[in-house]
């Protein structure tokens, strides 16, 4: 896969080093002003970048574009422009902004109505999200959550190597970095009880992964092709699919998580695009037995390395790095899932959001969940402070960042954070 990504460019705005959002990145989102006028945008830096307003000005007079397309609330009406347009905008506003271009660098009158600082806008969900899928595709945690509660020998069922496992979940719950969500409550079984209580989740968890975006749109009987599945995607976030891991227990034989997992998910509010993520493509992990045709890989380098960490931040103490995974463990692919969805001939719409599950490494430090890295509540984790975490507790605070780099240079995706707030 060929990338034009220059990484010697640099902006005529000052960007931090190791900042996630350099010239090479500018992801895309929605943001809030102060007077409540809400606009697409992009990051650089400690900064955002009002397209709208760009737009208003005649920055992007050459690129075809319908009028307001950058007042909405939503990103989907400019992602159903197509590829070529994500591309030839991604190209200007990285020419408005590189070192030598004075075009908007010298004009203080608009760079006063275009350029803000992130801390004086409030980020917003960025697109409007009418389906969601959530994959189960590292061999690692499915290995672990296998040996947990069914035989470790035979801890990935039948399926499982054949297939990216996933289920249908719940759009209108996902919420974007920043919003806080209450402790679900629901049908619980205490160990070695049969009969069920009602209760708050005592077992509340993280998951951490990241999710895709659909880009294009298909038809009810048409399929995907993992050869096509990247003209399809519009980019990633990162993700928190939320679950409580009791109710989850009780309820999920024989059809899978329901009020364990609907009542809240969290995403990052700037979607990356795949063409700033090209660079940093890597090996997929090899898969035995070997997959049906449809689910074949283009190439061997379909994964991506992103470094992934967990942060547990509990009331009046700092953060704490309770993790760190990476994308590229994921057995399945998002090709792979893309085309495994749609070859029943499911249709997918723009702005269809669709998460990895949760995503841990080889090791105990890398591992996705509370519920592995206690060990079903068995090991619990111990805090600087000198507390104890089973499952996270009213107060508790995940937050979840991720960051691509090599020797070239390093994007990143922001945050995805949330509180844990007691049941209401």
């Amino acid at each position: 896969m060929q990338t034009t990504t220059d990484f010697t460019q640099t902006s005529w705005i000052n960007v931090p080093a190791n900042s996630d959002f350099p010239i090479y990145n500018l992801p895309l989102g929605i943001i809030k002003h102060k007077d409540g006028k809400t606009a697409a945008a992009s990051a650089i830096g400690d900064y955002v970048i009002d397209l709208s307003s760009l737009q208003r000005l005649g920055f992007f007079k050459f690129i075809s574009l319908p009028d307001g397309i950058f007042d909405k609330p939503y990103l989907n009406d400019f992602i159903a422009l197509g590829k070529p347009v994500w591309h030839a905008l991604r190209q200007r506003i990285k020419m408005l902004l590189v070192s030598d271009n004075e075009e908007l660098r010298e004009n203080k009158q608009a760079r006063e109505e275009c350029i803000y600082k992130m801390s004086d806008v409030e980020m917003l969900i960025p697109v409007k999200i009418g389906d969601y899928t959530d994959f189960y595709s590292s061999k690692e945690h499915a290995t672990n959550v296998g040996s947990m509660f069914r035989d470790p020998k035979n801890a990935l069922l039948p399926n499982w190597l054949h297939l990216p496992v996933a289920y249908h979940g719940r759009s209108s719950s996902i919420l974007v970095s920043g919003q806080n969500f209450h402790r679900p409550k629901g049908q619980v079984t205490p160990p070695g009880v049969d009969i069920p209580a009602f209760s708050p989740s005592k077992a509340m968890d993280f998951e951490l992964e990241m999710a895709f975006v659909i880009g294009k749109q298909t038809e009810l009987g048409q399929s995907v092709s993992t050869k096509e599945a990247n003209d399809y995607i519009f980019g990633m976030t990162l993700f928190n699919d939320w679950s409580a891991r009791d109710i989850q227990r009780w309820e999920y034989v024989p059809l899978g998580p329901f009020l364990a997992k609907n009542f809240a998910s969290t995403t990052s509010p700037w979607i990356v695009s795949l063409e700033a993520l090209e660079p940093f493509r890597t090996k997929a992990p090899a898969q035995e037995p070997e997959v049906l045709p449809y689910l074949k890989r283009v190439d061997e380098n379909t994964a991506i390395d992103i470094t992934l960490e967990v942060w547990l931040q509990i009331e009046n103490s700092e953060p704490v790095k309770i993790s760190t995974s990476n994308y590229k463990y994921l057995y399945w692919t998002m090709e792979q899932q893309l085309a495994h969805h749609t070859i029943n001939g499911c249709n997918i719409n723009v702005g269809d959001m669709m998460a990895s599950g949760t995503i841990s490494g080889p090791t105990p430090d890398s591992f996705g969940s509370m519920l592995e890295i206690t060990w079903n509540g068995k090991n619990p984790f111990k805090l600087p402070n000198g507390e104890e975490r089973r499952f996270l507790q009213d107060g508790d605070t995940i937050i979840i960042k991720g960051y691509a780099q090599n020797e070239n240079g390093r994007i990143g995706f922001g945050e995805a954070k949330a509180k844990v707030l007691p049941t209401l």
